[in-house]
């Protein structure tokens, strides 16, 4: 088992449901938990070396400034649907980050198996 991996899909999974989180319960506590483990997974994905790391990197650092910009928004200004709508945006980045990582596995097994 390839912990790397492990490491850095847990954190994609965590950036995805904490920001989903924040979407049910909208705080800056809960956002402020999403944006950390965000960057946390982006941190991660840097070091990765396979076939679709570009677009993984990608993927995390869209979701990065959507959820920084989204504390700042819920934070100074007040305004919860635009912190929101900018969170809906990351979680869309999220899930394109897993569909990736998903891809991912499932070419690195097809390269296992020849």
């Amino acid at each position: 088992m390839d912990w790397g991996k492990v490491t850095y899909i847990f954190f994609s999974l965590m950036s995805l449901t904490t920001t989903a989180g924040f979407l049910y319960e909208p705080n800056a506590v809960a956002l402020f938990l999403a944006a950390g483990v965000n960057v946390i997974s982006t941190i991660l994905k840097i070091g990765v070396k396979n076939l679709l790391a570009a677009e993984l990197l990608a993927s995390s650092l869209v979701a990065d400034l959507h959820l920084i910009p989204a504390f700042m928004v819920l934070t100074f200004i007040g305004d919860e649907p635009m912190s929101t709508s900018l969170a809906i945006g990351a979680v869309v980045a999220n899930l394109f980050s897993i569909a990736l990582a998903l891809i991912e596995s499932a070419k690195s097994q097809d390269k296992e198996e020849y």
